[in-house]
C-alpha cells in the first residue's frame, strides 16, 4: 500500500500560484526525494499532506486516510522538520522537547535523550543563545523523539555543518532500515542522490518527472569528452548531441539515443582520450530547468 497518495493537488495563496495538479505516491518504507528551486511549491506540497494548509482543489491521502479530515490522528505518528525553525525563545531545550512529546500517546524520554546525544545537543540551554545550526538540531530531535513512522525533511541540513550533515544523513538510513518512510525535500541535488530512491522534481508548482534515482540517470543523456589532434566539432553535430562546445583539441557535448551512433562514429577518429560517463543529478536537473 502507497503511505502518501496524491491526486490533482492544487494550491492557489489568493492568485498566487502554490502548485498546480500535483500527483505522486510514495510507497512503505522507501526514501522519495522531492527537488526543486525555492519557490517551486515544495513546502506547500509539504504543508497541504501535515494539513497545516487546506487545498484549492484535489486529494491527498496518508495510509489511505484523508489528510485534511484525519490530520490529528495521522500527525501522532508523522515527524516534521520544517525548513526554517522558530520557538519559544525563552524556553530551555529540555523543556520544549518535553512540551512537543506531551503531545504524543508513548512515553518519549528515552528516545528524545538518545538523539540529543546523537545531535550533540545542550538541553540545559536557552533556545534564544543557539546559534541557528542547533536551533536546527533541536527541530531535528523534536521530529523524531516520538519514533514516527513517517518523516517529512524540508531543506534539513541548511544550518548544520558537514560533520553534523554526516551524522543526520546516517540517522536517516538507520531510521529508513526500521521501516520508516521518508519524503525528503531538497533544492541540493546531491543529497538526494546520497539519500532517495526515487525522485520527483516539481518546477514552478507543476511535477515534470517522477524517477527511479538510477532510471534517472540511465535514461537521460550521456557525457562525452573526446581528446585528438584538428578534431572538426561538427562532425559531432548528430540527432540527440547537444551542447556541443570544442577548446584545445577538446570536444565535449551531450548525447541522448542510441549510443553506437557515437562509438561508430568515434572509430572513425585518431583519438587520444575518450570519456563517456553518466551525468550528475545536478545536470540532469538544469537540463529539466532549461
Amino acid at each position: 500500500m502507497s503511505v502518501i497518495e496524491v491526486n490533482n493537488l492544487t494550491k492557489y495563496y489568493g492568485k498566487a500560484r502554490g502548485i498546480i495538479d500535483v500527483s505522486f505516491q510514495v510507497e512503505e518504507g522507501e526514501i522519495f526525494g522531492f527537488i526543486g528551486p525555492n519557490g517551486a511549491g515544495k513546502s506547500t506540497t509539504i504543508r497541504l499532506l501535515l494539513s497545516l494548509i487546506y487545498p484549492t482543489s484535489g486529494s491527498a491521502k496518508i495510509w489511505g486516510k484523508d489528510c485534511i479530515k484525519y490530520g490529528p490522528e495521522l500527525r501522532q505518528d508523522i515527524g516534521y522538520l520544517p525548513s526554517e525553525v522558530f520557538y519559544y525563545e525563552r524556553m530551555k531545550v529540555i523543556d520544549l522537547l518535553k512540551y512537543s512529546a506531551s503531545f504524543y500517546k508513548k512515553d518519549c524520554t528515552e528516545r528524545m535523550h538518545e538523539l540529543a546525544e546523537l545531535m550533540e545537543l545542550e538541553l540545559d540551554r536557552r533556545i534564544e543563545d543557539l546559534s541557528y545550526g542547533n536551533k536546527k538540531k533541536v527541530g531535528i530531535v523534536q521530529g523524531l523523539l516520538h519514533s514516527p513512522r513517517l518523516l517529512f525533511l524540508d531543506e534539513p541540513t541548511s544550518g548544520l555543518d558537514p560533520l553534523m550533515q554526516r551524522k543526520f544523513f546516517q540517522l536517516v538510513r538507520e531510521e529508513n532500515q526500521r521501516g520508516v518512510t521518508v519524503f525528503f525535500s531538497s533544492h541540493i541535488l546531491g543529497e538526494v542522490q546520497r539519500l532517495c530512491n526515487r525522485v520527483g522534481i516539481i518546477r514552478e508548482g507543476r511535477i515534470v518527472e517522477i524517477e527511479d534515482i538510477r532510471t534517472l540517470q540511465k535514461n537521460n543523456y550521456k557525457k562525452v569528452r573526446v581528446a585528438g589532434d584538428g578534431l572538426d566539432p561538427s562532425f559531432f553535430d548528430l540527432p540527440g548531441v547537444t551542447n556541443l562546445e570544442s577548446r584545445n583539441g577538446v570536444v565535449r557535448f551531450f548525447y541522448k539515443g542510441d549510443i553506437n551512433n557515437i562509438t561508430k562514429r568515434l572509430g572513425q577518429l585518431q583519438l587520444i582520450d575518450v570519456t563517456i560517463e553518466e551525468p550528475t543529478l545536478e545536470e540532469i536537473f538544469m537540463h529539466y530547468y532549461e
